[in-house]
């Protein structure tokens, strides 16, 4: 069952979903989170202090609106539109990730984000 989150960047918040993957789980035992916002295109990532290898589903072609994690650089990362790695509207990292959720509803909302913003991760109780 997937366990629901607060993101809050900026001014923005937003409801997701986390998977049962084991990074997702490590990921849920960490929270609260705080970091501040990084913005590589239409992503958000920012070092969490998690430690995971990369999952066997890593990848880095991803879907608007999904959550990864980062291995090499520990972080979390928000995907909603093109990166400098896209070459067309499909979110790209700038390598393999581990999948661990999906927002819930318009993930563009994140573009009012800049570089430097206060990110909070938190748990959202059933």
């Amino acid at each position: 069952m997937p366990t629901i989150i607060k993101i809050t960047a900026g001014n923005v918040s937003v409801q997701a979903n986390l998977n049962d993957s084991p990074t997702a789980q490590s990921i849920l035992q960490a929270l609260p989170i705080a970091g501040r916002v990084n913005r590589w295109g239409d992503e958000i990532y920012f070092r969490i202090d998690v430690q995971q290898a990369e999952a066997d589903d890593a990848r880095t072609e991803m879907a608007v609106g999904e959550l990864a994690y980062w291995p090499p650089g520990q972080a979390f990362c928000i995907f909603w539109g093109p990166t400098p790695a896209s070459t067309g509207p499909t979110p790209v990292a700038a390598s393999n990730v581990n999948p661990i959720g999906r927002i819930d509803g318009d993930a563009t909302i994140l573009s009012a984000t800049k570089d430097g913003d206060p990110v909070t991760i938190e748990s959202v109780e059933g």
